[in-house]
Protein backbone atom coordinates (compact mmCIF):
# COMPACT_ATOMS: atom_id res chain seq x y z
CA UNK A 1 0.00 0.00 0.00
CA UNK A 2 1.18 3.54 -0.77
CA UNK A 3 0.10 6.08 1.86
CA UNK A 4 0.68 9.83 1.56
CA UNK A 5 0.64 11.60 4.93
CA UNK A 6 -0.50 15.21 5.22
CA UNK A 7 1.28 16.79 8.19
CA UNK A 8 3.94 14.09 8.37
CA UNK A 9 6.37 16.02 10.57
CA UNK A 10 4.21 16.14 13.68
CA UNK A 11 5.39 13.77 16.39
CA UNK A 12 2.33 11.50 16.03
CA UNK A 13 2.18 11.46 12.24
CA UNK A 14 5.94 11.04 11.97
CA UNK A 15 5.74 8.01 14.24
CA UNK A 16 2.87 6.63 12.18
CA UNK A 17 5.03 7.07 9.06
CA UNK A 18 7.80 5.03 10.69
CA UNK A 19 5.37 2.23 11.58
CA UNK A 20 3.93 2.15 8.07
CA UNK A 21 7.40 2.01 6.54
CA UNK A 22 8.43 -0.82 8.89
CA UNK A 23 5.27 -2.72 7.93
CA UNK A 24 6.36 -2.62 4.29
CA UNK A 25 4.15 0.18 2.96
CA UNK A 26 5.39 2.87 0.61
CA UNK A 27 5.28 6.14 2.54
CA UNK A 28 5.47 9.72 1.32
CA UNK A 29 4.34 12.87 3.05
CA UNK A 30 4.14 16.64 3.10
CA UNK A 31 4.38 19.39 5.69
CA UNK A 32 5.76 22.83 6.44
CA UNK A 33 8.10 24.07 9.17
CA UNK A 34 10.16 20.94 9.73
CA UNK A 35 12.31 20.70 12.88
CA UNK A 36 14.11 17.93 14.85
CA UNK A 37 13.80 15.35 16.18
CA UNK A 38 11.07 14.13 13.82
CA UNK A 39 12.67 15.57 10.68
CA UNK A 40 15.88 13.68 11.47
CA UNK A 41 14.01 10.43 12.03
CA UNK A 42 12.08 10.68 8.76
CA UNK A 43 15.21 11.43 6.76
CA UNK A 44 16.99 8.48 8.36
CA UNK A 45 14.11 6.24 7.24
CA UNK A 46 14.45 7.48 3.67
CA UNK A 47 10.88 8.79 3.57
CA UNK A 48 10.29 11.34 0.81
CA UNK A 49 9.13 14.70 2.18
CA UNK A 50 7.41 17.37 0.11
CA UNK A 51 7.32 20.98 1.27
CA UNK A 52 3.83 22.45 1.42
CA UNK A 53 0.34 21.17 0.65
CA UNK A 54 0.09 21.75 -3.10
CA UNK A 55 -2.68 20.09 -5.10
CA UNK A 56 -0.09 18.77 -7.56
CA UNK A 57 0.62 16.00 -5.04
CA UNK A 58 -2.46 14.18 -6.39
CA UNK A 59 -0.09 12.99 -9.12
CA UNK A 60 1.52 10.65 -6.55
CA UNK A 61 -1.65 8.52 -6.78
CA UNK A 62 -1.39 6.88 -3.33
CA UNK A 63 -3.85 4.23 -2.21
CA UNK A 64 -4.98 6.46 0.64
CA UNK A 65 -4.23 9.92 2.02
CA UNK A 66 -3.71 9.96 5.79
CA UNK A 67 -4.65 13.37 7.17
CA UNK A 68 -3.08 14.93 10.27
CA UNK A 69 -4.99 17.34 12.50
CA UNK A 70 -2.81 20.23 11.35
CA UNK A 71 -4.93 20.20 8.16
CA UNK A 72 -8.12 22.26 8.08
CA UNK A 73 -10.62 23.87 5.68
CA UNK A 74 -9.21 27.30 6.55
CA UNK A 75 -8.77 29.97 3.89
CA UNK A 76 -6.10 32.63 3.46
CA UNK A 77 -6.75 36.37 3.35
CA UNK A 78 -7.14 36.26 -0.44
CA UNK A 79 -9.82 33.57 -0.17
CA UNK A 80 -7.65 30.71 -1.42
CA UNK A 81 -7.52 27.47 0.59
CA UNK A 82 -4.73 27.11 3.13
CA UNK A 83 -4.49 23.40 2.29
CA UNK A 84 -5.21 23.10 -1.47
CA UNK A 85 -4.21 19.42 -1.49
CA UNK A 86 -7.04 18.57 0.90
CA UNK A 87 -9.56 20.46 -1.20
CA UNK A 88 -8.34 18.60 -4.31
CA UNK A 89 -8.60 15.23 -2.56
CA UNK A 90 -12.19 15.92 -1.59
CA UNK A 91 -13.13 17.28 -5.02
CA UNK A 92 -11.72 14.18 -6.70
CA UNK A 93 -13.50 11.84 -4.28
CA UNK A 94 -10.24 10.12 -3.35
CA UNK A 95 -9.91 7.95 -0.22
CA UNK A 96 -8.68 9.65 2.92
CA UNK A 97 -8.64 8.85 6.62
CA UNK A 98 -7.23 10.20 9.87
CA UNK A 99 -3.97 9.09 11.42
CA UNK A 100 -5.57 7.54 14.53
CA UNK A 101 -8.14 5.68 12.39
CA UNK A 102 -5.44 4.28 10.08
CA UNK A 103 -3.37 3.23 13.08
CA UNK A 104 -6.32 1.51 14.74
CA UNK A 105 -7.21 -0.46 11.62
CA UNK A 106 -3.74 -1.30 10.31
CA UNK A 107 -1.58 -1.68 13.45
CA UNK A 108 -3.54 -1.97 16.71
CA UNK A 109 -5.95 -4.75 15.73
CA UNK A 110 -5.42 -7.95 17.75
CA UNK A 111 -2.89 -6.32 20.09
CA UNK A 112 -3.03 -5.58 23.79
CA UNK A 113 -2.87 -1.79 23.69
CA UNK A 114 -1.47 0.06 26.72
CA UNK A 115 -2.49 3.72 26.35
CA UNK A 116 -1.05 6.54 28.46
CA UNK A 117 -3.28 9.63 28.74
CA UNK A 118 -2.91 12.83 30.74
CA UNK A 119 -2.25 16.55 30.46
CA UNK A 120 1.40 16.14 31.47
CA UNK A 121 4.01 13.41 31.33
CA UNK A 122 2.46 11.31 28.55
CA UNK A 123 5.66 11.04 26.52
CA UNK A 124 7.89 10.28 29.49
CA UNK A 125 5.50 7.75 31.05
CA UNK A 126 4.89 6.01 27.72
CA UNK A 127 8.66 5.76 27.25
CA UNK A 128 9.11 4.36 30.76
CA UNK A 129 6.41 1.76 30.19
CA UNK A 130 7.83 0.69 26.82
CA UNK A 131 11.29 0.33 28.38
CA UNK A 132 9.98 -1.74 31.30
CA UNK A 133 8.25 -4.13 28.89
CA UNK A 134 11.34 -4.29 26.68
CA UNK A 135 13.54 -5.07 29.68
CA UNK A 136 11.13 -7.85 30.61
CA UNK A 137 11.65 -9.42 27.18
CA UNK A 138 8.13 -8.65 25.92
CA UNK A 139 9.22 -6.82 22.73
CA UNK A 140 6.46 -4.16 22.77
CA UNK A 141 5.55 -2.06 19.80
CA UNK A 142 5.14 1.61 20.57
CA UNK A 143 4.28 5.05 19.24
CA UNK A 144 5.57 7.89 21.39
CA UNK A 145 5.41 11.67 20.91
CA UNK A 146 9.16 12.00 21.32
CA UNK A 147 12.32 9.95 20.99
CA UNK A 148 13.17 7.76 24.03
CA UNK A 149 16.93 7.62 24.39
CA UNK A 150 16.78 3.91 25.30
CA UNK A 151 15.34 3.12 21.86
CA UNK A 152 16.53 5.97 19.60
CA UNK A 153 13.25 5.98 17.64
CA UNK A 154 9.75 7.23 18.41
CA UNK A 155 7.89 4.23 17.00
CA UNK A 156 8.28 0.57 16.10
CA UNK A 157 5.98 -2.37 15.40
CA UNK A 158 7.56 -4.66 18.00
CA UNK A 159 6.97 -8.39 18.27
CA UNK A 160 4.02 -9.69 16.27
CA UNK A 161 3.83 -13.10 17.94
CA UNK A 162 1.84 -13.68 21.14
CA UNK A 163 3.93 -12.74 24.19
CA UNK A 164 3.37 -15.95 26.14
CA UNK A 165 0.60 -18.49 26.73
CA UNK A 166 -1.29 -17.11 23.73
CA UNK A 167 -1.42 -13.52 25.02
CA UNK A 168 -1.72 -10.74 22.48
CA UNK A 169 1.41 -8.85 21.38
CA UNK A 170 1.81 -5.58 23.25
CA UNK A 171 1.64 -2.05 21.89
CA UNK A 172 2.28 1.04 24.03
CA UNK A 173 0.89 4.35 22.78
CA UNK A 174 0.88 7.95 23.93
CA UNK A 175 -2.84 8.70 24.06
CA UNK A 176 -3.53 12.32 23.22
CA UNK A 177 -6.84 14.03 24.02
CA UNK A 178 -6.43 16.52 21.16
CA UNK A 179 -8.92 16.16 18.29
CA UNK A 180 -8.40 13.55 15.56
CA UNK A 181 -8.88 15.56 12.35
CA UNK A 182 -10.97 18.39 10.90
CA UNK A 183 -13.57 15.76 9.90
CA UNK A 184 -13.44 13.83 13.21
CA UNK A 185 -13.52 16.03 16.32
CA UNK A 186 -13.28 13.17 18.79
CA UNK A 187 -10.11 12.89 20.86
CA UNK A 188 -7.41 10.77 19.24
CA UNK A 189 -7.39 8.28 22.08
CA UNK A 190 -10.94 6.98 21.51
CA UNK A 191 -9.64 5.15 18.43
CA UNK A 192 -7.10 3.04 20.31
CA UNK A 193 -9.37 0.68 22.32
CA UNK A 194 -6.80 0.03 25.10
CA UNK A 195 -6.91 -2.96 27.42
CA UNK A 196 -4.68 -1.02 29.84
CA UNK A 197 -5.43 2.70 30.16
CA UNK A 198 -3.28 5.04 32.25
CA UNK A 199 -4.92 8.28 33.41
CA UNK A 200 -1.84 10.15 34.57
CA UNK A 201 -3.35 13.55 35.45
CA UNK A 202 -5.89 15.98 34.07
CA UNK A 203 -5.91 19.79 33.92
CA UNK A 204 -7.39 22.34 31.59
CA UNK A 205 -5.48 22.62 28.33
CA UNK A 206 -6.12 22.99 24.58
CA UNK A 207 -8.20 26.12 24.98
CA UNK A 208 -8.51 26.26 21.19
CA UNK A 209 -10.82 23.22 21.14
CA UNK A 210 -12.12 22.73 24.70
CA UNK A 211 -14.30 25.29 26.49
CA UNK A 212 -13.47 24.16 30.02
CA UNK A 213 -12.11 21.33 32.15
CA UNK A 214 -15.47 19.55 32.15
CA UNK A 215 -15.28 19.19 28.36
CA UNK A 216 -11.91 17.43 28.65
CA UNK A 217 -13.17 15.23 31.48
CA UNK A 218 -15.97 14.12 29.15
CA UNK A 219 -13.40 13.00 26.58
CA UNK A 220 -11.49 11.06 29.23
CA UNK A 221 -14.75 9.38 30.19
CA UNK A 222 -15.17 8.37 26.54
CA UNK A 223 -11.73 6.73 26.75
CA UNK A 224 -12.72 4.83 29.90
CA UNK A 225 -15.83 3.60 28.07
CA UNK A 226 -13.63 1.84 25.51
CA UNK A 227 -11.70 -0.28 28.05
CA UNK A 228 -13.09 -3.86 28.16
CA UNK A 229 -14.30 -5.58 31.35
CA UNK A 230 -11.08 -7.62 31.53
CA UNK A 231 -9.03 -4.46 31.10
CA UNK A 232 -7.54 -2.15 33.69
CA UNK A 233 -7.69 1.58 34.33
CA UNK A 234 -4.59 2.90 36.13
CA UNK A 235 -5.47 6.24 37.70
CA UNK A 236 -3.63 8.95 39.62
CA UNK A 237 -5.24 8.93 43.05
CA UNK A 238 -4.21 12.54 43.71
CA UNK A 239 -6.38 14.04 40.96
CA UNK A 240 -9.94 15.19 41.76
CA UNK A 241 -10.63 15.63 38.06
CA UNK A 242 -9.89 11.96 37.42
CA UNK A 243 -12.08 10.94 40.35
CA UNK A 244 -14.91 12.79 38.60
CA UNK A 245 -14.13 10.97 35.35
CA UNK A 246 -14.41 7.56 37.02
CA UNK A 247 -17.51 8.61 38.95
CA UNK A 248 -19.37 9.03 35.67
CA UNK A 249 -18.84 5.31 34.99
CA UNK A 250 -16.14 2.65 34.82
CA UNK A 251 -16.60 -0.96 33.74
CA UNK A 252 -13.07 -2.27 34.25
CA UNK A 253 -10.70 -3.01 37.14
CA UNK A 254 -9.20 0.16 38.64
CA UNK A 255 -5.76 0.45 40.18
CA UNK A 256 -4.61 3.73 41.76
CA UNK A 257 -1.19 5.26 42.25
CA UNK A 258 0.33 8.32 43.86
CA UNK A 259 -1.78 8.93 46.96
CA UNK A 260 -0.68 7.59 50.35
CA UNK A 261 -3.54 5.10 50.25
CA UNK A 262 -3.11 3.71 46.75
CA UNK A 263 -2.36 0.37 45.14
CA UNK A 264 1.03 1.80 44.11
CA UNK A 265 2.74 4.56 46.13
CA UNK A 266 6.24 5.89 46.81
CA UNK A 267 8.26 6.81 49.88
CA UNK A 268 11.47 8.79 49.59
CA UNK A 269 13.22 11.33 47.41
CA UNK A 270 12.23 11.27 43.70
CA UNK A 271 15.77 10.21 42.74
CA UNK A 272 15.79 7.22 45.13
CA UNK A 273 12.51 5.90 46.50
CA UNK A 274 10.76 2.77 47.70
CA UNK A 275 7.77 1.51 45.71
CA UNK A 276 4.90 0.28 47.86
CA UNK A 277 2.43 -2.20 46.38
CA UNK A 278 -0.78 -2.30 48.40
CA UNK A 279 1.05 -0.82 51.39
CA UNK A 280 4.06 -3.15 51.37
CA UNK A 281 7.54 -2.22 50.13
CA UNK A 282 7.98 -4.16 46.88
CA UNK A 283 10.97 -2.51 45.18
CA UNK A 284 13.28 0.49 45.06
CA UNK A 285 13.91 2.89 42.18
CA UNK A 286 17.28 4.64 41.92
CA UNK A 287 17.83 6.68 38.77
CA UNK A 288 19.00 10.00 37.35
CA UNK A 289 15.59 11.65 36.88
CA UNK A 290 14.39 14.45 39.16
CA UNK A 291 11.06 15.79 40.32
CA UNK A 292 7.95 14.46 42.02
CA UNK A 293 6.26 14.43 38.60
CA UNK A 294 8.70 11.79 37.37
CA UNK A 295 8.20 9.78 40.55
CA UNK A 296 4.47 9.72 39.75
CA UNK A 297 5.20 8.86 36.11
CA UNK A 298 7.25 5.92 37.33
CA UNK A 299 4.44 4.63 39.55
CA UNK A 300 2.01 4.85 36.61
CA UNK A 301 4.37 2.88 34.36
CA UNK A 302 5.01 0.25 37.04
CA UNK A 303 1.26 -0.17 37.64
CA UNK A 304 0.53 -0.52 33.91
CA UNK A 305 3.33 -3.06 33.41
CA UNK A 306 2.02 -5.03 36.39
CA UNK A 307 -1.25 -5.55 34.50
CA UNK A 308 0.60 -7.51 31.79
CA UNK A 309 2.55 -9.59 34.26
CA UNK A 310 5.75 -7.66 34.98
CA UNK A 311 6.62 -7.91 38.69
CA UNK A 312 7.09 -4.62 40.54
CA UNK A 313 10.70 -5.47 41.40
CA UNK A 314 11.56 -6.14 37.75
CA UNK A 315 9.87 -2.91 36.61
CA UNK A 316 11.71 -0.85 39.21
CA UNK A 317 15.03 -2.37 38.21
CA UNK A 318 14.39 -1.50 34.54
CA UNK A 319 13.73 2.14 35.48
CA UNK A 320 17.21 2.29 36.97
CA UNK A 321 18.47 2.09 33.38
CA UNK A 322 15.89 4.50 31.93
CA UNK A 323 17.56 7.33 30.00
CA UNK A 324 14.57 9.66 29.56
CA UNK A 325 13.42 11.24 26.30
CA UNK A 326 15.01 13.73 23.95
CA UNK A 327 13.95 17.27 24.88
CA UNK A 328 13.10 16.28 28.46
CA UNK A 329 15.72 18.13 30.50
CA UNK A 330 18.21 17.18 27.79
CA UNK A 331 21.62 18.73 28.40
CA UNK A 332 22.58 20.33 25.09
CA UNK A 333 26.01 21.54 26.18
CA UNK A 334 28.13 23.35 28.74
CA UNK A 335 30.22 26.46 28.03
CA UNK A 336 32.30 28.30 30.61
CA UNK A 337 30.63 26.41 33.42
CA UNK A 338 27.13 27.36 32.15
CA UNK A 339 24.83 24.42 31.31
CA UNK A 340 22.12 24.73 28.62
CA UNK A 341 19.15 22.34 28.71
CA UNK A 342 16.29 21.66 26.29
CA UNK A 343 12.86 20.78 27.67
CA UNK A 344 9.44 20.31 26.07
CA UNK A 345 7.48 21.98 28.91
CA UNK A 346 4.83 24.42 27.67
CA UNK A 347 1.83 24.30 30.07
CA UNK A 348 2.28 26.38 33.28
CA UNK A 349 2.16 23.29 35.48
CA UNK A 350 4.77 21.59 33.30
CA UNK A 351 6.99 24.67 33.47
CA UNK A 352 6.83 24.71 37.25
CA UNK A 353 7.33 20.96 37.76
CA UNK A 354 10.34 21.00 35.42
CA UNK A 355 11.94 23.90 37.28
CA UNK A 356 11.06 22.45 40.70
CA UNK A 357 12.68 19.15 39.74
CA UNK A 358 15.88 20.90 38.70
CA UNK A 359 15.84 23.06 41.84
CA UNK A 360 15.48 19.99 44.05
CA UNK A 361 18.41 18.38 42.24
CA UNK A 362 20.71 21.42 42.32
CA UNK A 363 19.87 22.84 45.73
CA UNK A 364 18.84 26.34 46.80
CA UNK A 365 22.09 28.12 45.97
CA UNK A 366 22.34 27.27 42.24
CA UNK A 367 21.04 29.85 39.75
CA UNK A 368 18.39 28.71 37.26
CA UNK A 369 17.56 30.81 34.18
CA UNK A 370 14.25 29.90 32.51
CA UNK A 371 14.01 30.72 28.80
CA UNK A 372 10.57 29.96 27.36
CA UNK A 373 8.07 30.70 24.62
CA UNK A 374 4.27 30.49 25.03
CA UNK A 375 3.88 28.49 21.80
CA UNK A 376 1.02 26.02 22.39
CA UNK A 377 -2.41 27.07 21.14
CA UNK A 378 -3.59 27.40 24.74
CA UNK A 379 -0.72 29.69 25.69
CA UNK A 380 -0.97 31.74 22.47
CA UNK A 381 -4.60 32.47 23.33
CA UNK A 382 -3.48 33.81 26.71
CA UNK A 383 -5.80 31.45 28.58
CA UNK A 384 -3.18 30.75 31.24
CA UNK A 385 -1.05 33.88 31.21
CA UNK A 386 -1.99 34.71 34.80
CA UNK A 387 -0.31 31.47 35.94
CA UNK A 388 3.09 32.33 34.47
CA UNK A 389 4.55 34.08 37.55
CA UNK A 390 3.63 31.02 39.64
CA UNK A 391 5.03 28.66 36.99
CA UNK A 392 8.37 30.48 36.86
CA UNK A 393 8.76 31.02 40.60
CA UNK A 394 11.41 28.29 41.08
CA UNK A 395 13.72 30.06 38.58
CA UNK A 396 16.00 32.94 39.51
CA UNK A 397 15.54 34.72 36.18
CA UNK A 398 12.99 34.30 33.37
CA UNK A 399 13.21 35.26 29.69
CA UNK A 400 10.09 35.15 27.48
CA UNK A 401 10.01 35.06 23.68
CA UNK A 402 6.88 37.04 22.76
CA UNK A 403 6.65 36.72 18.95
CA UNK A 404 3.16 35.83 17.75
CA UNK A 405 1.37 36.70 20.98
CA UNK A 406 -1.78 38.83 21.03
CA UNK A 407 -1.43 39.54 24.76
CA UNK A 408 1.07 41.52 26.80
CA UNK A 409 3.64 39.11 28.24
CA UNK A 410 5.36 41.89 30.19
CA UNK A 411 2.10 42.70 31.95
CA UNK A 412 1.51 39.02 32.74
CA UNK A 413 5.00 38.70 34.20
CA UNK A 414 4.79 41.99 36.14
CA UNK A 415 4.59 40.26 39.56
CA UNK A 416 8.16 39.03 38.96
CA UNK A 417 9.45 42.49 37.98
CA UNK A 418 10.08 43.04 34.26
CA UNK A 419 12.99 44.78 32.56
CA UNK A 420 16.77 44.86 32.46
CA UNK A 421 18.14 43.98 35.89
CA UNK A 422 14.73 42.64 36.95
CA UNK A 423 13.72 39.05 37.48
CA UNK A 424 11.94 38.75 34.10
CA UNK A 425 12.63 40.07 30.59
CA UNK A 426 10.76 39.77 27.30
CA UNK A 427 12.01 39.76 23.71
CA UNK A 428 10.20 39.92 20.38
CA UNK A 429 12.93 38.03 18.49
CA UNK A 430 15.40 35.22 19.20
CA UNK A 431 18.53 37.36 18.71
CA UNK A 432 17.42 39.81 21.39
CA UNK A 433 16.43 36.95 23.68
CA UNK A 434 19.87 35.35 23.32
CA UNK A 435 21.59 38.69 24.04
CA UNK A 436 19.51 39.15 27.20
CA UNK A 437 20.36 35.67 28.49
CA UNK A 438 24.07 35.95 27.69
CA UNK A 439 24.30 39.32 29.45
CA UNK A 440 22.72 37.84 32.59
CA UNK A 441 24.44 34.44 32.63
CA UNK A 442 27.25 33.67 35.08
CA UNK A 443 29.55 30.65 35.49
CA UNK A 444 27.70 27.88 37.31
CA UNK A 445 24.28 28.88 35.93
CA UNK A 446 21.76 26.40 34.53
CA UNK A 447 19.78 27.69 31.53
CA UNK A 448 16.57 25.77 30.78
CA UNK A 449 14.99 26.43 27.36
CA UNK A 450 11.31 25.37 27.35
CA UNK A 451 9.09 25.08 24.27
CA UNK A 452 7.00 22.50 22.42
CA UNK A 453 8.52 23.67 19.12
CA UNK A 454 11.94 24.23 17.61
CA UNK A 455 12.33 27.57 19.46
CA UNK A 456 14.36 29.02 16.60
CA UNK A 457 17.38 26.89 17.51
CA UNK A 458 17.85 28.97 20.65
CA UNK A 459 19.88 26.23 22.37
CA UNK A 460 22.65 26.21 19.79
CA UNK A 461 22.55 30.00 19.49
CA UNK A 462 23.06 30.33 23.23
CA UNK A 463 25.95 27.88 23.26
CA UNK A 464 27.63 29.72 20.39
CA UNK A 465 27.11 33.14 22.00
CA UNK A 466 28.33 31.94 25.39
CA UNK A 467 31.51 30.54 23.83
CA UNK A 468 32.56 33.92 22.37
CA UNK A 469 35.28 35.70 24.33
Amino acid sequence: MHIHILGICGTFMGGLAALAREAGHKVTGCDTGVYPPMSDQLRALGIELIEGFGADQLALRPDVFVVGNVVSRARLADGSPKFPLMEAIMDAGLPYTSGPQWLAEQVLQDRHVLAVAGTHGKTTTTSMLAWILESAGLQPGFLIGGVPLNFGVSARLGGLAPTRHGERPLFVIEADEYDTAFFDKRSKFVHYRPRTAVLNNLEFDHADIFDDLAAIERQFHHLVRTVPPSGRVVVNGLEESLARVLHTGCWSTVRSFGAAVSDFSAVGDPQAFDVLHQGEVAARVQWGLTGVHNQLNALAAIAAAHHVGVPVQQAAQALGDFQNVKRRMELRGTVGGIAVYDDFAHHPTALRTTLEGLRRSLGPDARILAVFEPRSNTMKLGAMKSQLPWALEPADLAFCHTAGLDWDAAAALAPLGVGSGQRAQTAQDIDTLVDQVVQAAQPGDHIVCMSNGGFGGVHERLLRALSKP
